[in-house]
């Protein structure tokens, strides 16, 4: 006939031994388990393994347990509650799975084994390192931030830029006309794209061709563009009258 009191007497001095300060034998009443026998409580925290030291996380808990009357060939009584740090679902969650072991390790003393299945479940959640791997993963989102450089596009911005880019392209077209058609009165100049399609620009393409120039032009002028007939003229009596020397330039390139 096994001796269960003996047992329970056994694994008790054990516990005290191996645990020491972590320890304690409390009264039932402030147990939360339904007994009268008596009860005790040990104290467990997060653990570091590699360094073999407590962690400073605050989250800390306390395993209570009372031996039953045929323990061990029937679960201990067990509760647990938050010294520190921990929620109610948390604490749910722990004694479910203690619970669970408890009843898989029926037979024999399994006390010290259910607190060593608690420190690693508290480690697992409310460890050090697992700190640092949320610290990790904060610092990595913040790295994948993408921040904008440059000057912000306004309507003023923009409307600067394609004023710049409209009188580019009209000094560009005024290098391909004759210097006939720069001097011209008004009423006779044709305009960059009437010039155009009259076909003389493809002899001056062709002759700049033939000239052996190896450059090639990397702005894709559309002579077709409507919304650029409109200002063309104006944009070249403003270039004939901010650059007098445009007459010969273009006929330095034509030649």
């Amino acid at each position: 006939m096994t001796d269960y009191t003996q047992d329970q007497e056994m694994e008790i001095e054990a516990l005290e031994a191996i645990l020491m300060d972590e320890f304690k034998e409390i009264h039932s009443g402030e147990s939360g388990l339904n007994t009268s026998k008596r009860c005790f409580q040990i104290k467990i925290c997060a653990q570091d393994d590699d360094a073999d030291e407590l962690t400073t996380n605050p989250a800390q808990l306390a395993l209570i347990f009372a031996h039953t009357e045929k323990y061990p060939d029937e679960p201990p009584l067990i509760n647990v509650k938050s010294l520190q740090g921990l929620r109610t679902e948390d604490l749910r969650i722990l004694k479910e799975k203690l619970q669970r072991e408890a009843s898989e390790n029926l037979g024999m003393a399994m006390i010290y084994t259910l607190v060593t299945s608690a420190k690693e479940w508290l480690t697992d959640h409310f460890g050090q390192d697992n700190d640092t791997e949320d610290a990790e993963a904060e610092e990595a989102a913040k790295d994948d931030i993408v921040v904008p450089h440059g000057e912000p596009v306004t309507v003023d911005t923009f409307l600067a830029w394609r004023e710049r880019f409209e009188a580019e392209l009209a000094l560009e077209r005024a290098k391909l006309m004759p210097e006939s058609a720069l001097t011209a009165p008004k009423e006779k100049k044709l305009s960059g794209r009437q010039w155009f399609e009259s076909g003389r620009a493809a002899g001056k393409v062709a002759a700049a061709v033939t000239d052996g120039s190896d450059e090639e032009d990397d702005d894709d002028i559309d002579f077709d563009d409507d919304d650029l007939d409109d200002d063309e003229e104006d944009m070249l009596e403003h270039y004939l009258a901010e650059k007098p020397d445009a007459s010969s330039r273009s006929s330095r390139i034509a030649n």
